[in-house]
């Protein structure tokens, strides 16, 4: 089912589908739990949540369910959902900016107050008060800073469910308890013969790890509403609206109806979509179709809302306002597939699922057992081993396995020019077995740029150069622009040429010191009787076969030079292709460019599969093609008319040099433009996850044996029982191997 995003409810027989940001969602778990409540309603049809964009959908019946008591239900387990009609967005951001600098003030603050109860708990054990200071320090990081895992954990068990904050809770909890007992009774394990160990320590530290795993998730997750933000700030606020007398009125672009005639002046966004009544000018279309070449408009032509006018000006029919315009629809798609993805199940959160309640079974079993068959110490061995169960097993070394991988790999992809702006990505990109790439500013510079000027036999080529500088100076064409960049850089000097005029579409015709000259195509050259010489016709088929825009330039009858102008191809797009298709991965090439060009491009790249004239929701369409095939899909591009194909793509990677708006729905940017970031990007990934399921597998080795030592398997054979104490040390230990495993991502190689 597809997401609803407006606040307003839609019918459907007698049900609607409505739209709520979650708030308060701190892992996959826990939209789980949002998404079974939900279900529960009485008069809910069914629901889905969203934790990618901490949304929830509902479809349900409004004379038997209401927005309030769902919005009870919801908070009865430690959520909340945003039922205003007004400013939701909003709201959903100020509350998740909030809880970031929650968690942020949590882990700072449990960090410092842990530091000194190690430092003592480690090596200082035995000095005097030593407990009560323990004591002192780590009551308000377990019931102050980790209030939020009690609170949590709480709400779950009122409705038979656990997850990573129970055991968090349970563990620090008993640690806690255990030890102020033995802090305020140490006779009572005197007279017993044992030493009264505490765990402060122990349970502050988990506090305090925990914590740091919770805050590098958030900081991981990324905000995808600044995407929409700007996309919709595309649009300007104000129109200029002609009235029937040919005055002018500056209204609201809210107010624009079909049909109104508005003008356009240089430098402005275009309000709406409509077509050109009268004017001429040339129109940067690039967030919408990708090409870098400005188009030219004149009468009868469409243009498009959110698109920046240059040099002309020029009135225009309104025709599609509003929802109806294609920058909305692109909005509209972006939040779409967005909104579209399952949430992401993350390993550690569908694991303790099951483990939380295996190990408190585990340590109320142990007490059980030792209460039964234990002997004279019976309840001394019993609470030991209860307690040391939980200690051992605490999940510090699982919270950490996940965010610490993750935290080095997104370092080393800075380092390496990869941004990574959320775990999945990283997660996902070493499944990936098909890439998408946009052409222009993608495997090309994004530039028009001169590459040939090439004379005919016997000219004077400095004197014509300075003519033709001249006259391409007057000209508001962007081919035009790029000659005199390039006649520019050669320090060539324009002499003075008054008599220029335009030819629509075609070129410029000027008259100096007695001669006609023409700049222009093909077209242009047929119209005027001027015929081009077989050798440079030639050179014209030969520049035309390499993907490159010729332009003629005439003294008269005869034509003097023909400029070829070219998007190049970046210097190492052929290579990052190659080992891209070395690892198997299929490599498709989009472009909104002609066939010829897209040719020209893809066979020069060694790319078989492209696709030519593709508007950005072919883009989008063509992703879920591959994916409906069993495709992981990354999609690569730089502009606006890509965002909703990277939107939808399994991987989105944007070139840093292109569009925020790109930039913001990727899930990753290379800040380079050299494109073999990207296999880099994919060795990355297949290291990180190859590192966290390395850190899973020992921190289920170290409990899956060191469980059951807790438990006392050992004591019936050898007499051995495990010391809470060690058991802490254990647990130390392990999250040190864990870290430790992650750190060796530093120096591995992505070559």
């Amino acid at each position: 089912m597809q997401t609803i995003t407006t606040g307003k409810p839609v019918k459907s027989n007698s049900f609607v589908k409505e739209t709520f940001p979650v708030l308060e969602m701190t892992c996959a778990a826990c939209a789980v739990s949002v998404e079974s409540m939900l279900k529960s309603v009485e008069g809910v049809k069914d629901a889905g949540v969203n934790f990618a964009n901490q949304d929830a959908w509902v479809e349900y019946n409004p004379a038997i369910a209401t927005p309030e008591q769902m919005q009870t239900t919801i908070r009865s387990i430690g959520y909340d959902l945003v039922i205003e009609k007004e400013n939701k967005d909003e709201v959903k951001e100020a509350a998740q900016q909030k809880h970031y600098e929650a968690v942020k003030h949590r882990t700072i603050w449990s960090s410092v107050l842990s530091v000194p109860v190690v430092i003592i708990g480690m090596f200082f054990m035995d000095m005097p008060y030593g407990n009560y200071i323990m004591l002192l320090l780590s009551t308000p990081v377990v019931f102050y800073f980790g209030r939020s895992f009690f609170i949590n954990a709480w709400k779950q068990a009122r409705h038979g469910k656990a997850n990573m904050d129970t055991l968090v809770a349970l563990s620090t909890g008993i640690a806690w308890l255990f030890s102020t007992f033995n802090t305020f009774f140490p006779d009572f394990w005197h007279a017993r013969g044992l030493h009264a160990h505490v765990y402060f320590e122990a349970a502050a530290v988990v506090i305090a790890f925990i914590s740091l795993g919770k805050l590098l998730e958030e900081k991981a997750k990324s905000n995808t509403s600044s995407a929409i933000k700007k996309l919709m700030g595309l649009q300007p606020k104000t129109v200029t609206l002609v009235l029937e007398d040919d005055a002018t009125k500056e209204i609201p672009v809210a107010e624009v109806k079909p049909g109104y005639i508005l003008l356009v002046k240089p430098g402005e966004k275009i309000p709406v979509d409509g077509v050109v009544t009268s004017g001429q000018s040339f129109v940067d279309e690039s967030m919408i179709t990708g090409e870098p070449v400005p188009v030219e408009k004149t009468i009868d032509e469409k243009v498009f809302a959110g698109t920046i006018n240059q040099k002309g000006s020029f009135r225009f029919r309104a025709e599609k306002v509003g929802a109806e315009t294609l920058l909305a629809q692109i909005i509209k798609m972006v939040q779409q597939a967005q909104g579209s993805k399952a949430p992401v199940q993350k390993l550690v959160d569908k694991i303790a699922g099951v483990f939380v309640p295996i190990v408190i079974g585990i340590s109320i079993l142990t007490f059980i057992v030792w209460m039964i068959w234990g002997g004279d110490n019976a309840f001394t061995h019993a609470l030991l081993t209860a307690v040391t169960v939980l200690v051992i097993a605490c999940p510090c070394a699982l919270g950490l396995a996940t965010p610490t991988a993750i935290m080095v790999g997104v370092g080393k992809g800075a380092e390496h020019n990869i941004l990574i702006k959320d775990a999945e990505s990283l997660e996902q990109a070493h499944k990936i077995n098909a890439v998408i790439l946009d052409k222009t500013g993608t495997i090309t510079e994004g530039k028009p740029e001169v590459s040939d000027i090439i004379f005919a036999y016997g000219v004077q080529v400095n004197y014509l150069k300075s003519v033709l500088l001249a006259i391409e100076s007057q000209s508001e064409h962007p081919l035009a622009e790029a000659v005199v960049r390039f006649l520019q850089k050669e320090k060539t000097l324009a002499v003075n040429v008054n008599r220029i005029e335009s030819v629509t579409g075609k070129g410029v015709t000027a008259l100096y010191q007695g001669k006609n000259y023409l700049i222009g195509n093909i077209a242009l050259l047929r119209e005027n009787g001027i015929k081009v010489s077989p050798i440079l016709q030639a050179s014209i088929r030969q520049l035309q076969e390499q993907a490159k825009t010729v332009v003629a330039f005439a003294e008269d009858n005869d034509v003097v030079a023909i400029i070829a102008i070219s998007d190049k191809i970046k210097a190492t797009s052929k290579a990052a292709i190659q080992q891209l298709q070395d690892r198997g991965i299929e490599v498709y090439m989009l472009t909104g460019d002609n066939q010829q060009t897209a040719a020209a491009i893809a066979k020069e790249v060694g790319l078989k599969s492209f696709k030519a004239e593709v508007l950005p929701a072919d883009k989008a369409a063509f992703v879920e093609e591959l994916q409906a095939k069993g495709k992981v899909v990354a999609m690569v591009g730089d502009g606006i008319n890509d965002s909703h194909a990277l939107a939808q793509a399994d991987v989105s990677i944007a070139m840093g040099k292109g569009s925020d708006i790109a930039m913001d729905v990727a899930k990753m940017t290379l800040i380079t433009s050299d494109l073999t970031s990207i296999p880099k990007a994919i060795r990355l990934s297949n290291q990180t996850v190859a590192a966290i399921k390395q850190n899973l597998f020992w921190a289920f080795i170290y409990n899956l044996i060191g469980i059951p030592v807790a438990a006392g398997i050992l004591y019936p054979i050898n007499g051995f029982l495990l010391d809470p104490m060690i058991a802490g040390a254990a647990m130390a230990l392990s999250s040190v191997s864990v870290v430790s495993n992650s750190l060796r991502l530093k120096y591995s190689s992505l070559l």
